[in-house]
């Protein structure tokens, strides 16, 4: 398993675009991935709907996690996206 703290930077936080750029990007990769609000319980990163119930915004920390055989590249893709605000 490889994890990886994030920080979501875009303005708008993770709203419906950027949601959907996300679970797009997990969905590349076979790895069963995750994704744990500071002081929430992991959810399946690969869900739109979870995404969005998490209600993250500007500055939230979080913790994503990767189990299979593309762990650690999907990690690092997810982690640039993250860290580039989703171009916003």
């Amino acid at each position: 398993m490889v994890t990886k703290q994030v920080e979501f930077i875009n303005k708008t936080g993770l709203h419906a675009r950027p949601a959907s750029d996300f679970v797009m990007l997990a969905k590349k990769y076979e790895s069963k991935i995750t994704i744990c609000k500071e002081g929430g319980e992991p959810v399946n990163a690969k869900s739109v709907v979870r995404l969005l119930a998490e209600g993250i915004g500007q500055g939230t920390k979080a913790e994503l996690a990767a189990e299979g055989p593309d762990e650690e590249e999907a990690i690092e893709a997810l982690a640039v996206l993250v860290a580039s605000g989703f171009g916003e």
